[in-house]
């Protein structure tokens, strides 16, 4: 028996020394792992949301932090970052030639219009978590509640609009009602997230149509030409006739103005000289026949006087002698 007991007891050192540093392995081990399940660093673009068995605990800040080992978790929440969701395609890689896959994604981005019509929408929401607390507590699952809330969205903007509207002029005012639309879902579901844009990517007819829907694009696009075309003859032969049409009026008002002025100015005379005539009746009788005759007899030729009787026929040589020689001399060089 004493024997059996000097053997259990007495270990050798070899086995001491292994023990005693497996001792100090585990004990740094344990130490390590401490470490690194109580310090945790949060990165600049992200806050760190703490949860203690499942329970919101406190946010935290970029930087250095501390939790309790093992109980507490810790959430990075990207709050300074701008994400997105892509709908009817998926983005394989990017860079300077990005990759995109269609394939498997149709379900999403096909869907019917307000005038009973196929339209294939590719579009891409973006967005930005400003509340982590409800991004992660009020909804089990915010990234599928938002790409439901998108997808829903779209088809209900989609479906009231033909599909020419959503093909042609009404992609931004599509574009505006579905961000308008999901803000309002969001805040109501309280997502904890704010929408910052909607991007409509490629829309166009189911391959089946293509051709027919191109062509009446084109149809369209060529009438929007002709009527700017049409627009840009008017802007410049419309103007030009109204400046003409507003000479000619101004001039005909100025012509107008210049008769009745003269008009005027000759009722004035007639007046003037009614009122003398009333005053002296012979002597301006005498008057007006003097003047009268001084005006006709110059424009008159050869001239002769007779008396009432036309007994004595007496040549008025003496009048205008030097106008009738000057006539004659230049009929004779005319001749000549």
């Amino acid at each position: 028996m004493a024997q059996e007991q000097d053997f259990e007891f007495n270990v050798p050192p070899q086995f001491e020394k292994v023990t005693k540093n497996i001792r100090m392995i585990i004990v740094g081990l344990i130490v390590l792992f401490l470490g690194f399940t109580t310090f945790f660093t949060v990165d600049p673009e992200e806050v760190g949301v703490v949860v203690r068995l499942g329970k919101y605990v406190e946010t935290v800040e970029p930087g250095l932090n501390y939790k309790l080992p093992i109980i507490d978790q810790v959430e990075l929440v990207p709050v300074e970052r701008q994400l997105k969701q892509e709908f009817g395609y998926r983005t394989v890689s990017s860079g300077t030639q990005s990759q995109y896959q269609k394939a498997g994604y149709e379900d999403e981005s096909l869907m019917l219009t307000g005038d009973l019509n196929l339209a294939d929408v590719e579009w891409v929401v973006q967005y930005r978590i400003n509340d982590p607390y409800s991004y992660l507590f009020k909804v089990r699952n915010a990234e599928s509640t938002l790409s439901d809330i998108s997808e829903a969205a779209m088809r209900q903007i989609v479906g009231d609009r033909t599909v020419n509207e959503v093909l042609t002029v009404g992609r931004a005012e599509v574009a505006i009602e579905v961000q308008n639309l999901i803000q309002s879902l969001v805040q109501e579901y309280e997502l904890g997230i704010t929408i910052e844009q909607v991007v409509l990517q490629d829309i166009n007819p189911p391959n089946p149509v293509k051709p027919s829907f191109n062509a009446v694009n084109e149809a369209q696009q060529e009438r929007e030409t002709l009527i700017n075309q049409a627009k840009a003859d008017y802007n410049r032969v419309i103007p030009r006739a109204r400046g003409e049409a507003e000479e000619t009026i101004q001039r005909a008002e100025g012509y107008a103005s210049e008769r009745i002025n003269n008009a005027e100015g000759e009722v004035s005379r007639f007046n003037d000289l009614y009122a003398e005539y009333i005053k002296a009746p012979q002597v301006t009788k005498q008057r007006i026949f003097l003047e009268t005759m001084e005006d006709i007899i110059p424009k008159m030729g050869n001239k002769t006087i007779t008396d009432e009787g036309g007994n004595n026929v007496l040549p008025l040589l003496q009048m205008q002698l030097e106008g009738a020689r000057t006539t004659s001399s230049q009929n004779n060089n005319g001749g000549n």
